[in-house]
């Protein structure tokens, strides 16, 4: 049995009040209803091919000091050859990327993103300033 209170206010808000534990157990089961969604969402995102699951070898390696590019290029499977190729530039470049002799251009790494089917973000080092404009690029805006 729940202990709720109607109150309207002389103003006319129309109020509930309820125990301490009642309001607890909603604002939990809320919680709960949301974490449910979220999960769904991710499933079907899973289903639909919207989304991966990333090894934890790789997220690890994510997380670490290696150049995402490198990570996610060895984790598809691509030579540096292949990815350069399909990315319209030269192994050079990408090689100077992975190995943080240079940056890659905005233009460059939205081309290598959409190779390795990930979103840009993905190849942004947490603390890194890998991207530059195309007018600021330390190398050839390729």
């Amino acid at each position: 049995m729940t202990l709720a209170k109607r109150i309207i206010t002389p103003g006319g808000e129309d109020l509930v009040l309820l125990p301490l534990a009642e309001y607890e157990r909603l604002v939990e089961a809320a919680e709960d209803l949301a974490d449910v969604a979220a999960y769904d969402e991710a499933m079907r995102k899973l289903a639909a091919g919207e989304d991966e699951m990333v090894p934890a070898a790789i997220a690890l390696r994510l997380l670490g000091d290696e150049h995402p590019v490198r990570v996610w290029r060895e984790h598809r499977g691509l030579s540096v050859k292949d990815l350069a190729e399909a990315a319209l530039i030269s192994p050079s470049y990408l090689s100077q990327i992975e190995t943080g002799r240079r940056e890659g251009t905005l233009e460059t790494m939205a081309r290598i993103a959409r190779v390795l089917r990930i979103d840009l973000d993905d190849l942004v080092r947490q603390g890194h300033d890998d991207i530059t404009d195309a007018g600021n690029a330390s190398g050839p805006a390729s």
